[in-house]
């Protein structure tokens, strides 16, 4: 048994895991509560990253691994967000805006000659 950290959203998480052949297994401890492991079982790490469906990236020579953001997580963020209003001409010179076009989906086509 090793100590091991995971970084999981800005903070590390410090406690007793066994490293071997690729792979991390957490042992029952309380470090491991914001995982949301079964209570006194040991649980992989690759399983636990896959349930809570976030990537993980590994460093086993420093006994380290992080769990990013789920695909499904930032992709209600994007949603969530409004573009900055613009204003831009035609080919006939006649200014369009953004808002125009609000609350309905907008294809852009970006060009540039350099």
């Amino acid at each position: 048994m090793t100590p091991f950290t995971i970084l999981l959203d800005g903070q590390a998480l410090a406690g007793p895991a066994r490293v071997a052949d690729e792979r991390v297994v957490l042992e029952p401890s309380a470090a491991w509560t914001p995982l949301a492991l079964p209570a006194g079982q040991e649980a992989e790490l690759a399983d636990v990253a896959a349930r809570l469906d976030r990537p993980l990236a590994l460093d086993l020579a420093e006994r380290a691994a992080f769990l990013g953001v789920s695909a499904r997580a930032r992709s209600q963020r994007l949603t969530s967000l409004d573009a900055p209003d613009f204003a831009l001409p035609d080919l006939g010179g006649r200014f369009h805006t953004l808002a125009e076009h609000r609350g309905r989906k907008v294809f852009l086509i970006a060009y540039a000659s350099w």
